[in-house]
């Protein structure tokens, strides 16, 4: 709740409002009044408050490298799928290439091409 969201992260619940309002936070929402904050969302905040408090970023700033970061961390999931998607790939032709998963591989050289993960270009800022 709000309430208890405000008292974890030190600030007033207006402020939470206002970071809702800009598009800072979104809440889970129970009914049409009731906010439910959850762990990602206080520190969320809690980065907020950093950024504003302790570096002096306004809020359209804060708006703005919030943004980038979300795009950073999408990016990062999206080549972390990428290189297991192709260590499967690599696995499932090693196997066939030698029968079984236990028997040893040559390790001297490439036994496939490094690929180049296709990076997804962010929303606009």
């Amino acid at each position: 709740m709000i309430g208890v969201a405000s008292e974890l992260c030190g600030i007033h619940p207006q402020t939470l409002r206002q970071y809702e309002k800009l598009g800072l936070v979104i809440p889970a929402r129970v009914g049409a009044k009731n906010r439910l904050y959850s762990q990602e969302d206080i520190d969320r905040v809690k980065q907020i408050q950093r950024l504003t408090q302790e570096l002096g970023v306004n809020l359209a700033g804060v708006e703005i490298i919030l943004r980038l970061l979300d795009d950073m961390e999408e990016i990062r999931a999206d080549l972390e799928e990428q290189m297991a998607d192709y260590v499967r790939k690599v696995e499932q032709v090693v196997a066939e290439q030698y029968g079984t998963e236990g028997t040893p591989v040559r390790t001297e050289g490439s036994f496939l091409p490094i690929p180049k993960p296709e990076v997804k270009k962010p929303g606009k800022l």
